[in-house]
């Protein structure tokens, strides 16, 4: 199992809101276990999915609160689409009802709030991925769509796929669709995540179908570094890396609320000299990355 179980059953938090509403369709559409949404006001009714699984209608029931939904269905796993000033009570929510994998994709949540369910979910060994992210793809039978990463782009293969970025996160996908993945994490821009870098790698280490992990930065923070420095000592498999913001003015944030380069630290080309002297090689565009990633896996005879 490499972070969720094929075919978990999983509920949305807010998916009754037009964010939920349009990806709860979309991963339903993927194979997604969905079986129930939550909130408090709309508790007892239910929300109909057109042609949403195998072209048949679907309709999902909604609960009062996590605790609820879980006890009714057995969920899993819950994707979190609540809006930033109520995010902290539903995370909080979701892991105080025994949820084990919770994937935030909100954005805009205060650093204090995401400190606190993050060290909760620690406490209580559960397993958050964001804030701030495009969620986790599992390539498995039928495999698992969280978030908003978009479904089809590619197939099973050996590859693992970390990311800091959104939009990166699908380039790469689609530059490597030939070859497939295990799985596709969005770690999230936030300077404070659930999932980082070093542990996504730490999953696909000991993830036997993984072969090889393409992992994805950007300037700000140290979560890069820090993951150089275990894969130095204990990554047996293949890694290669993309870093964006190289041109990046400092002091200016850039997209994510982590992207922010500070006191000269946290640059790209400070990113790129640990990974490299750890051994994994950066390309300097998404394409180069690709072909590094083709290059390795060739002469490793993994394609």
């Amino acid at each position: 199992m490499l972070f969720v179980e094929d075919g978990a059953p999983v509920i949305v938090q807010g998916m009754t809101g037009h964010q939920g509403m349009t990806h709860t369709a979309r991963m339903l559409k993927a194979g997604t276990n969905i079986v129930g949404g939550v909130n408090p006001r709309k508790a007892g009714t239910a929300v109909t999915f057109e042609a949403a699984r195998n072209g048949e209608d679907v309709d999902i029931p909604v609960y009062a609160t996590c605790d609820e939904a879980r006890e009714a269905t057995g969920a899993q796993a819950s994707v979190v689409f609540v809006p930033p000033r109520f995010a902290k009570n539903a995370v909080v929510e979701a892991v105080e009802a025994g949820i084990k994998l919770i994937v935030v994709i909100t954005e805009g949540i205060p650093v204090a709030d995401s400190a606190y369910f993050v060290e909760l979910a620690l406490e209580k060994g559960v397993r958050i991925i964001g804030p701030n992210c495009p969620g986790l793809v599992t390539l498995g039978n039928p495999g698992v769509n969280l978030g908003i990463i978009p479904d089809g782009i590619v197939g099973r293969g050996p590859l693992g796929l970390v990311s800091k970025s959104g939009t990166l996160t699908y380039q790469l996908m689609g530059e490597l669709s030939d070859i497939g993945f295990t799985a596709c994490l969005g770690a999230g821009g936030d300077p404070i995540v659930g999932t980082t870098l070093l542990e996504a790698l730490e999953a696909f280490e000991a993830d036997p179908d993984t072969k090889a992990v393409m992992m994805i930065g950007e300037i700000g923070g140290f979560a890069e570094q820090e993951a150089a420095a275990w894969a130095k000592d204990y990554m047996t498999k293949p890694v290669v890396a993309y870093i964006a913001g190289f041109t990046a003015p400092e002091g200016k944030q850039m997209g994510h609320a982590g992207a922010i380069v500070s006191g000269g630290k946290g640059t790209a080309q400070d990113k790129k000299n640990a990974l490299e002297a750890a051994g994994i090689p950066v390309g300097k565009t998404p394409g180069q990355a690709a072909q590094i990633m083709r290059d390795l896996l060739t002469k490793a005879n993994i394609i």
